[in-house]
């Protein structure tokens, strides 16, 4: 079972392409070449208030459900870094492992994982540091997020491979995912 998170703001689906370029490649490449187009358009119904909406699509081959519910987001100032071998190249609805590490957070707010010395993904979001000119992000990420790729290809991030060892050269780090856009952390911390 796999799962999309996708952004309502006041009834309108945000960024839509993009979750359904990952939801085609993901049904196609886990359930074969053969399965049905399913138009995300056509399938989400957002209820018309205002404010925004997290919307959670589960899916297989077909859709299985999608719910609906007001957002708020989680507060994140500091990350511990994790280090762990975990893959998660799709978007998958059972998150056992990426839980366990979330529960080694301690006093953080959560986790930022480290893959062979070099830094991946947070528990909920992709990561990108400025080192006072550019915005770059791990060039590879657990999982390539939909706000990381429209933010890649509009040439605003940069993706390339970032040591731990390099972390405390930047000037600051941002959370981007599909429900919080981009978003810059000030006097954040990550730490071991």
């Amino acid at each position: 079972m796999l799962f999309e998170t996708i952004c309502i703001q006041n009834g309108s689906i945000q960024h839509l392409s993009y979750h359904q370029t990952r939801f085609d490649r993901s049904r196609r490449e886990l359930y074969g070449e053969e399965v049905p187009h399913i138009d995300l358009g056509d399938a989400i119904r957002p209820p018309s208030t205002k404010g925004t909406l997290k919307c959670r699509i589960l899916y297989t081959k077909e859709i299985e459900s999608i719910d609906y519910s007001p957002y708020s987001p989680r507060r994140i100032k500091r990350l511990k870094l994790v280090d762990s071998t975990i893959a998660y190249s799709h978007k998958f609805a059972d998150r056992e492992e990426i839980d366990e590490l979330f529960g080694m957070k301690e006093d953080a707010d959560d986790i930022l994982i480290v893959r062979n010395g070099l830094v991946t993904d947070t528990s909920i979001a992709n990561i990108a540091f400025y080192n006072g000119h550019t915005w770059l992000t791990p060039k590879s990420p657990l999982l390539a997020g939909t706000t990381r790729q429209r933010l890649i290809k509009s040439g605003f991030l940069v993706p390339r491979d970032i040591s731990v060892d390099e972390i405390e050269r930047f000037e600051r780090f941002a959370l981007l995912n599909a429900m919080v856009g981009f978003e810059p952390i000030e006097n954040g911390i990550i730490y071991r």
